[in-house]
C-alpha cells in the first residue's frame, strides 16, 4: 500500500525521558515517515499547540498528525489537556492517542468521554511498542484521511 502522506508529526507528551526516547527508537525501528516531537508537560503540549512561548515561530512547531498524551504529566494532568484541546474549535480536530501507564477502567472511560481517539497502555518491552509505533504509523499515514 502507498503512502498518501510523505511524513506525518507526532507530538508527544510525556516527563519520562525513557519512555520518550523509546518511542523514538521504536519509530525510527519502524522505518516510518515520521517526525517526533517531545513536550515534557501539560503546560508545554499547549504552549506547542498555541505557538506561544519558545513555539511562537512556526517551523518550531510543525502542523501536527497526532498527539501522543501520557494522563500523568506535570503541570497540567493529561485529561485536563486533552478537555481544552477538544473543546478548542481548531485543535480539536488533531488525533489525540492516550498513551500511558494507566489501564484502569476509570481512565479510559473517562478520556473517551473527553473525546480521545485512542487509548492504548504502554507496553512491558521494546518489541511490543515496536509493532504498536508501526501499527499506529500505518493506521494513521496508509488508512486515515488526516486534516492536515
Amino acid at each position: 500500500m502507498q503512502n498518501r502522506q510523505p511524513t506525518i508529526t507526532i507530538l508527544m507528551a510525556d516527563d519520562d525521558e525513557d519512555d520518550s526516547l523509546l518511542v523514538h527508537d521504536a519509530l525510527v525501528e519502524s522505518r516510518l515517515p515520521i517526525t517526533l516531537e517531545i513536550v515534557r508537560d501539560g503546560e508545554e503540549l499547549m504552549d506547542y499547540l498555541s505557538h506561544r512561548g519558545l513555539y511562537n515561530s512556526i517551523n518550531k512547531s510543525p502542523h501536527l498528525g497526532l498527539i501522543l498524551l501520557d494522563l500523568n504529566i506535570p503541570r497540567k494532568h493529561g485529561l485536563d489537556v486533552l478537555k481544552e484541546i477538544k473543546n478548542h474549535p481548531h485543535l480539536r480536530r488533531i488525533p489525540v492517542i492516550i498513551f500511558t501507564n494507566s489501564n484502569t477502567a476509570e481512565d479510559i472511560y473517562n478520556t473517551y468521554n473527553l473525546g480521545a481517539n485512542s487509548f492504548i497502555t504502554k507496553p512491558a518491552n521494546f518489541t511490543s511498542l515496536v509493532k504498536i509505533m508501526e501499527t499506529i504509523g500505518k493506521y494513521w499515514l496508509e488508512i486515515v484521511e488526516l486534516p492536515l
